[in-house]
């Protein structure tokens, strides 16, 4: 009985996590939301040419280009000497190892690290705007009848379910806004943390920190809609831990396109796909698409899973001091 139930468990966490996964994977929405907003085109298409030609352009130079060229001035192998010199070849070496050491360190120094963080910045910037773009494509009124049935397919009934959230308007609720956004900072840095720390553990290492990133990525990705919905921090986490399997699927596509990669080349690659997981995170009707699944459920599905219990424990531990510190400052 034990077995059956336990088999019945990972049939709805797999039934849940392919949804996840399925609704990822829609990048067709990518196309209408562009179609339909010329100025999310245009934020999309400068991702691309940012992070896809200059900064994976520029990585594909160093690689294919720059080093191998550097290997034919600055050889690192006895056959490029002549006979005559095999006798100081091993300090030639040295000295051209140590050269093209400079020389690439000085590459990453004055062009792919200012680039990487400049690449960052207004990389962030793009994504809210990417993700207020699809927004606005999502709210936007008087529609034709084509751009009615896409509105309808992307349509997510969780913003209208939750748009309101009972926080209290004028200042109070400004800087009620404000702590909340500080706060899940904090928590998702933390986070963050916790997921990195986790690669480290030998032999399960690895699969936890697949599991944990996409959490995490999976989270970011829908952020900017539950942002711009106005969904509370508490709300959002509810939701989430509520339906770990399903965020974990959708989370999965974006952490496979950068697992097996270097860290320079993730980075590229997850900055070009990114925006794309924001858009079908903007038009997934995460709610709807849940609450199908879960009526097929005999017992109603997976339960709630703490992700976030570590993260959040600390964050407000730390909350609790910032008060003590200031005191005493």
């Amino acid at each position: 009985m034990a077995w059956s139930s336990l088999a019945m468990y990972a049939k709805e966490v797999g039934i849940l996590w392919l949804a996840g996964f399925k609704e990822a994977c829609s990048l067709h929405r990518v196309v209408i939301f562009c179609i339909r907003s010329r100025p999310l085109l245009i934020r999309t298409g400068q991702c691309f040419l940012l992070n896809g030609l200059i900064f994976l352009g520029s990585l594909f130079v160093l690689k294919s280009m720059v080093i191998p060229i550097l290997m034919w001035i600055l050889p690192d192998q006895y056959e490029h000497f002549a006979a005559e010199h095999q006798y100081n070849h091993r300090a030639a070496l040295t000295v051209y190892s140590f050269l093209r050491f400079i020389l690439i360190d000085l590459f990453y120094i004055f062009w792919f690290y200012p680039l990487y963080i400049f690449s960052f910045v207004l990389s962030t910037l793009w994504y809210n705007d990417i993700a207020k773009h699809a927004y606005e494509v999502l709210t936007s009124e008087g529609p034709s009848k084509t751009q009615t049935s896409e509105k309808n397919d992307l349509m997510d009934l969780q913003s209208t379910s939750t748009s309101s959230t009972g926080v209290p308007g004028g200042f109070d609720g400004v800087c009620l806004e404000i702590g909340e956004q500080v706060y899940s900072i904090l928590l998702l840095t933390l986070f963050f943390i916790e997921v990195f720390t986790t690669g480290f553990i030998p032999y399960i290492g690895k699969a936890i920190n697949f599991l944990l990133l996409s959490w995490m990525y999976a989270y970011y990705c829908f952020e900017y809609k539950w942002n711009h919905s106005k969904m509370s921090l508490n709300k959002r986490l509810d939701f989430f831990e509520s339906n770990w399997p399903f965020f974990a699927g959708f989370g999965s596509p974006c952490v496979l396109a950068i697992f097996f990669f270097s860290s320079l080349v993730s980075y590229g690659v997850m900055a070009i796909l990114y925006p794309l997981f924001v858009l079908t995170a903007a038009g997934t009707q995460s709610e709807l698409v849940i609450t199908s699944v879960r009526r097929t459920f005999r017992g109603g599905g997976p339960k709630k899973l703490q992700i976030f219990h570590a993260a959040n424990k600390i964050a407000m531990v730390i909350v609790q001091l910032l008060p003590e510190a200031s005191k005493t400052s």
